[in-house]
């Protein structure tokens, strides 16, 4: 059998973009090839491989269909496992890197993102964030034989959990609602156990607005990130520093922790304002779990559609040979 064709590869710009958090090294980094028109699925995906990060994009043209519908760029987005519909940190840094290496969108109001998800709009606020608005949310009834293989994975009793749901976005989640923010941080997971389930746990926790930040889970995992959130919350309103929910993202795929996602907080919002669970605006935090510090805004939209945010920063810039 002859060896495949191979051809010579082309100098194509590239970034790593932190993301949901304006302090580098604390948020979740996304790798973004740009120009990416011409790679092949298998050559995208074996770069995702490489890079091991949670997700690397590719940013091409758009299609005929979505040039029509106005859109700005097309993204494809690989974890090291395969490819996602949709998902949240991604199209963030993706937006910042194709701004930041020139691009101007149709609308001067808006980017519009083309994934395989659909169309999905982005807008920066006056300090500089970006934000999504949240794709369509499917979501269906989490039944009891289902709900406790994975509760026994995450160590968890019954009692601590107050509702579950299948979240669909783009990628899929099971979203538990825990308790308390202590029980979210205090999740010792059997990732073993999660990944012969091939169960995504979204965790999640609400913090009332009088409460101090989970000082036992925080404490005993990043002591530094919680002393530089009290430090800029001496600094900045309370209210837009004060979480109203605490986050984790268990991966049984990839046996992992997703430090900061955007996609999962997007289907949280859906779901627990749905409920009258949570208002907006609020803030989630995410990551300290994993040594980060993510702030993930959401916010109710002119449109009255949910939009989710963060903070953007460059940390690599340069050529990639693809």
């Amino acid at each position: 059998m002859s060896a495949p064709a191979h051809t010579s590869p082309l100098s194509r710009p590239y970034m790593t973009v932190d993301v949901f958090t304006q302090t580098a090294l604390r948020g979740n980094p996304v790798a973004v090839v740009l120009g990416a028109n011409g790679l092949s699925d298998a050559q995208m995906q074996a770069f995702a491989c490489w890079t091991n990060l949670s997700e690397t994009t590719f940013v091409l043209q758009p299609t005929a269909e979505g040039l029509a519908a106005g859109a700005d760029y097309q993204l494809r987005i690989f974890t090291p496992a395969g490819e996602l519909a949709f998902a949240g940190h991604p199209t963030l840094g993706s937006c910042h890197a194709w701004l930041a290496q020139g691009g101007v969108p149709r609308n001067a109001d808006q980017v519009l993102q083309q994934c395989k998800k659909g169309l999905v709009a982005i807008t920066a606020n006056a300090q500089g964030a970006l934000f999504f608005e949240a794709p369509s949310l499917d979501s269906r009834e989490v039944s009891e034989a289902e709900l406790g293989p994975v509760l026994k994975a995450l160590g968890l009793e019954r009692e601590q959990l107050l509702a579950a749901r299948h979240l669909y976005n783009g990628s899929p989640w099971l979203g538990l609602l825990l308790d308390h923010p202590d029980t979210v941080l205090g999740v010792e997971p059997d990732f073993a156990a999660l990944q012969q389930l091939g169960a995504k746990a979204g965790l999640a926790a609400l913090c009332e607005p009088e409460e101090e930040a989970p000082l036992i889970g925080r404490s005993s995992r990043e002591a530094r990130a919680f002393a530089k959130q009290q430090a800029e919350a001496e600094q900045a309103p309370a209210a837009t520093l004060q979480p109203r929910l605490e986050v984790r993202a268990l991966i049984g795929e990839t046996a992992s922790e997703d430090p900061v996602t955007g996609s999962l907080n997007a289907a949280l919002a859906q779901w627990l304002t749905g409920e009258g669970l949570l208002q907006t605006p609020y803030v989630a935090a995410q990551g300290i779990c994993v040594g980060r510090d993510g702030q993930v805004h959401v916010q109710t939209g002119a449109n009255g559609q949910l939009w989710v945010g963060g903070h953007t920063l460059t940390l690599v810039s340069g050529q990639v040979l693809l």
